[in-house]
């Protein structure tokens, strides 16, 4: 499995915006086994976004999807940056394979 947590800022006042645009675009993402979107409860601006893959082709490939191309477009302008973004090897949990 491959997975990845990072943390996203959003223009001031824009979380709520950008939570819906992410939202709206994760439903059908091929070879994806968990999308968890949460709210920073600190930090107003900022987002986590934890990711699991069945593999890391799968989460590259899912960038070219025009629902995922369409929701990068619109939230482009409302992004004000990438706090951190790590790459994980996850090995299994509640609702996910045994790795």
């Amino acid at each position: 499995m491959y997975g990845l947590i990072g943390k996203m800022r959003a223009q001031a006042g824009k979380r709520d915006e950008l939570l819906d645009i992410l939202l709206g675009s994760s439903s059908a993402m091929p070879g994806c086994l968990s999308y968890v979107i949460a709210r920073d409860p600190v930090d107003a601006d900022a987002i986590w976004i934890t990711e699991v893959w069945d593999n890391r082709e799968s989460h590259k490939a899912s960038l070219q999807l025009p629902e995922v191309q369409a929701a990068i477009k619109q939230a482009m302008p409302i992004i004000a940056g990438f706090d951190s973004s790590t790459e994980i090897e996850p090995v299994g949990g509640f609702g996910l394979p045994a790795g």
